[in-house]
């Protein structure tokens, strides 16, 4: 087991690239306003791509433009004329709609998705490589008064997740976000859009009071001590160490079968690769290339960033061998 570094000395550089400290928030910070390469996404990597996104340049120029999952509406990634207003994707599996959609259009408003899943497999046809950037682990959390144990094993998790514990109030992401497909998955629980009206999970939230989807990795959204909801260590711990805007509010980590969330370990319940997913086609591109491909990539080389932002160094980082079928 490993603890996670929150390392403040910059990443290596690149003889390409000019690599400086920074961390950007929210949609692409300076300029130039609009960039090379648009990624949008899961809210899980969305800070540690928009750090990146910062202190990584080419020829001296900001080349990732990573858009937030929030707040709701509507993003222009390219300057005029290109027609590139599109509806923000709030989660990771919209983030690869919204690439794919560009792909198939042809119109370059999208050059990457955000993933928190390999997927690949039910995405037949569409010519992607999920390029793994760093190691997260996914767990739960509650808040700091509540009553709920802060050591659960994965049985507990999953029958409280089918109802089957009185007085819990689970809370889940918006459907097709990785955080909540990946968590159902390892409880066993098949996943749809109408699972909070099913029976045996009807004690489910994925929507708050106003009936808007509940987004990923936000402790505001635990208003009850009897509330429990899936986050993600890598932002919980940019949060609390404010190398991120901290949402985290009165939200503590719960171990999983014994295991600290604050430590990474390959064994872990939930322990996961994150990706970043490109179209097939651009692999030779060179800017995408030196940016996103193989060990020696601007992401895979500013360790200090990966580990900063509350994540490990993965050992695949910049692997291009995980494709979806098609050109």
């Amino acid at each position: 087991m490993r603890k996670r570094n929150l390392l403040l000395v910059a990443g290596a550089c690149l003889a390409t690239l000019s690599l400086t400290v920074g961390s950007a928030v929210a949609d692409p910070n300076g300029d130039p306003q609009f960039r090379q390469l648009v990624g949008v996404g899961a809210e899980t990597t969305q800070g540690l791509m928009n750090a990146l996104s910062d202190i990584i340049t080419i020829g001296g120029v900001k080349v990732i433009g990573s858009y937030d999952n929030g707040p709701p509406g509507q993003i222009t990634t390219k300057a005029p004329p290109a027609n590139c207003t599109i509806t923000r994707p709030n989660q990771g599996g919209a983030g690869l709609n919204a690439l794919i959609a560009s792909k198939q259009a042809g119109d370059g408003c999208v050059q990457f998705a955000r993933v928190v899943a390999n997927d690949s497999a039910n995405r037949p046809g569409t010519g992607l490589v999920y390029i793994p950037a760093a190691v997260d682990a996914l767990t739960y959390a509650i808040r700091d008064d509540s009553s709920i144990s802060r050591k659960l094993s994965l049985s507990s998790l999953t029958a409280i997740y089918n109802c089957q514990v009185p007085n819990f109030k689970p809370l889940l992401g918006v459907f097709g976000a990785g955080n909540r497909t990946f968590f159902l998955q390892k409880l066993g629980i098949t996943d749809a859009p109408d699972l909070v009206t099913q029976p045996g999970h009807t004690c489910i939230k994925d929507t708050d009071s106003t009936g808007a989807p509940l987004l990923a990795n936000d402790g505001t959204l635990l208003t009850d001590p009897q509330q429990i909801v899936t986050y993600s260590s890598g932002p919980y711990l940019a949060q609390v160490n404010q190398v991120v805007p901290d949402r985290h509010g009165k939200a503590v980590l719960g171990s999983i079968d014994g295991i600290s969330p604050a430590v990474l370990n390959n064994d872990s319940v939930m322990s996961r690769d994150v990706y970043n997913v490109i179209d097939k086609a651009k692999l030779n591109d060179p800017t995408t290339n030196t940016v996103f491909v193989g060990s020696g990539s601007a992401v895979c080389t500013n360790v200090a960033t990966i580990k900063r932002q509350g994540f490990n160094v993965n050992p695949n980082c910049g692997s291009t061998t995980i494709q979806s079928t098609g050109p």
